[in-house]
């Protein structure tokens, strides 16, 4: 199942649908038309546990009411989980070309990390499908792009063991992990990465049960359409079942959680000679099985 969290018009609420044959249908109107209560928002839906996808799925086998579903093209769409509960948590380092060329460029250790490097991004970063990413000239001159796949967290999980951890994904998304290269201090990256507008998400959260291994997936992005990354999560040096089992040994995760699982290859501060996004530019990242998004970068 692929869900949104869309507006019919610009100045409506935000509402809750399924993305189906080019088409959203309303999961409220869907509901309420077979007499049975579904919540109206992301995380209350989350929040429902697996039966609400099962009970979901089964009232869209029914068929979809008149006035339920509107073409795609006639909503707006924002990000799947538009004000996360806690911060993102982010991983840096995790596949093993981007660990090289962060080395070469970046002043991180060229060894490979022998835990996940872990590190936040607040929810005040998040902007849904093709809203602008801001660029503030008074802050960075090194505005940077990295494409990653991110899992949403659907129950709660303590100190699990890694061959139960995917048990615990409601799904995944995309999510375009903003930086502002030389905003690092210290050594600390929650600002070089949480600035707002550095986390744009979506279009859609796909369900666990139509990605049953989130290690095959492809990933690329590009910048004013020519092509910066492309790689597969397969390369990922840790796996998203052992980010779960490491982060929830002393984090407890919890529904609608965010873990972005780290980018590979192909950053701008890696490139020869370095590049970075400027006003007027376009980058549009996608992963397979769920989506592209397309954003363009604002001056402030």
């Amino acid at each position: 199942m692929r869900l949104v969290t869309y507006r019919r018009t610009i100045d409506a609420a935000a509402c809750l649908g399924i993305l189906q044959e080019g088409q959203v249908v309303d999961l409220e109107r869907l509901s309420l038309a077979s007499g049975v209560a579904l919540p109206d928002t992301m995380l209350d839906f989350i929040d429902m546990g697996p039966d609400a996808v099962t009970l979901a799925g089964e009232l869209l086998g029914r068929g979809v009411p008149a006035g339920a579903a509107l073409p795609l093209g006639n909503v707006q769409l924002l990000a799947p989980i538009p004000r996360p509960r806690k911060n993102i948590f982010g991983i840096g380092l995790n596949y093993t070309e981007h660990v090289r060329e962060s080395a070469q460029s970046l002043d991180t250790s060229p060894d490979l990390p022998r835990q996940p490097v872990i590190f936040s991004k607040p929810p005040t970063c998040v902007i849904g499908p093709g809203q602008p990413i801001e660029h503030d000239a008074t802050i960075t001159q090194q505005l940077d792009w990295e494409v990653e796949l991110a899992a949403v967290i659907g129950t709660r999980a303590k100190r699990v063991a890694r061959a139960d951890a995917l048990a615990h994904v409601f799904g995944y998304t995309v999510i375009l992990d903003m930086s502002a290269r030389d905003c690092r201090r210290a050594g600390q990256w929650i600002y070089s990465k949480g600035l707002d507008t550095y986390a744009p998400m979506g279009p859609c959260i796909v369900t666990a049960d139509e990605i049953p291994d989130p290690q095959v997936l492809d990933l690329s992005l590009t910048v004013n359409g020519a092509e910066k990354q492309r790689s597969n999560t397969a390369y990922m040096l840790f796996k998203v079942d052992e980010l779960i089992a490491d982060l929830s040994q002393g984090i407890t995760l919890e529904p609608g959680d965010i873990i972005a699982t780290g980018t590979p290859a192909g950053v701008g501060a890696g490139r020869n000679p370095q590049e970075f996004l400027w006003p007027g530019d376009v980058v549009e990242a996608e992963v397979e099985k769920i989506g592209r998004l397309r954003h363009p970068v604002v001056a402030v």
